[in-house]
């Protein structure tokens, strides 16, 4: 992620996927996006379709980092620095893969995993891994979106909600 002058995104974009060609960097240097997202705005009574930046003052880069491909993003006109790097010379931070789909996803450019489980509500399970393995438990909330179970186990001989991932957890 790189961070620009304010206003300045559309520019950047413009004037690094230039200089990626110009210097052949294309080869290190893949997508250069600026995160929108659109949304309905009322106006004076009247809707329209706008695109609003999602991270104004930032620019997603794609890109292999090297010491050539960090000059090219690092010294073109707009670009203030990278996001997670301490000083000049330093290696900028890379955002993590779940991070960059959320944005896309944002972006409506990638679509949402479907994921198909072969778990139901109340259905008994045996924890596979973590603090809770071995313990069997009745499922009480399936949360597609993130992945994950609450499962009720019996601990103490009490009830305890637990929040699993669908990796942990198998039936019995």
């Amino acid at each position: 992620m790189v961070h620009t002058y304010s206003g300045y995104e559309n520019k950047v974009k413009t004037n690094l996927e230039k200089r990626v060609e110009s210097m052949d960097m294309t080869d290190k240097i893949f997508r250069v996006m600026v995160p929108v997202e659109e949304e309905t705005e009322v106006k004076n009574g009247k809707s329209k379709q706008v695109s609003r930046k999602v991270f104004p003052g930032y620019v997603l880069v794609e890109m292999v980092m090297t010491d050539d491909s960090w000059y090219v993003v690092r010294n073109t006109p707009g670009v203030t620095g990278f996001v997670g790097s301490a000083g000049a010379g330093s290696k900028p931070t890379p955002l993590l893969p779940e991070e960059v789909d959320a944005i896309l996803r944002q972006m409506g450019m990638q679509e949402e995993r479907q994921v198909e489980i072969d778990f139901q509500l109340k259905e008994s399970v045996k924890v596979k891994e973590g603090p809770f393995a071995n313990f069997i438990g009745t499922i009480e909330e399936i949360q597609l979106d993130k992945r994950k179970l609450k499962v009720h186990v019996n601990m103490f001989g009490r009830e305890t909600p637990v929040e699993l991932e669908f990796t942990q957890i198998e039936k019995i």
